[in-house]
């Protein structure tokens, strides 16, 4: 299977799931100077993406009010960031504004400790919080395991064309359930 983009979208924000952050853990927002810890992360989780300096201002801008408000770090109990995402937008996306799920990443030696769900439950409720009514998000086909997880969230896979069902036909056939397909 090759590297292809694929997007998902949920249509509301009602009924987000609940999911807590492990004992000891806690999250913080962004303050001045973390793009260091989020190229950090970014790069010791990331198989597909080079990860530069550059990228953080090119995805988020310079604007620490916006990122203050929108992008969170999971900091374990010796006080060390080991995950991030992001609550960001899109004016114009599939002709509507949407919140954004946007850059989520957990470094590799804390995945599968019970991270994921609680990163995205405060992800959602902050998009939720700032006033969007609706979410997508963008990642890559060979990421089954955070699709899986995307799909919990009530995100559902976009298809524009005959490729983007292929694709996504693909990607189910490695799931242990269906995906719901955005009408």
């Amino acid at each position: 299977m090759e590297k292809t983009p694929v997007y998902m979208v949920r249509q509301d924000l009602a009924d987000i799931p609940e999911y807590s952050l492990p004992a000891n853990y806690r999250v913080r927002w962004y303050e001045c100077g973390d793009e260091d810890i989020w190229q950090s992360i970014q790069t010791r989780a990331d198989r597909y993406n080079k990860i530069t300096p550059d990228l953080f201002r090119s995805a988020f801008g310079d604007d620490p009010q916006l990122l203050t408000e929108r992008q969170c770090y999971i900091v374990d109990p010796s006080g060390a960031e080991v995950g991030t995402g992001t609550a960001w937008f899109n004016p114009n996306v599939f002709g509507e504004s949407h919140g954004r799920v946007h850059w989520v990443a957990i470094v590799p030696e804390n995945q599968g400790i019970g991270l994921a769900k609680p990163l995205m439950s405060i992800l959602c409720h902050r998009l939720k919080e700032v006033g969007h009514k609706q979410a997508y998000l963008s990642t890559l086909n060979k990421r089954i395991r955070a699709i899986a997880l995307y799909a919990m969230f009530g995100f559902c896979p976009v298809i524009a064309n005959d490729k983007d069902l292929d694709v996504w036909r693909e990607v189910e056939s490695q799931l242990d359930f269906d995906l719901e397909f955005k009408d």
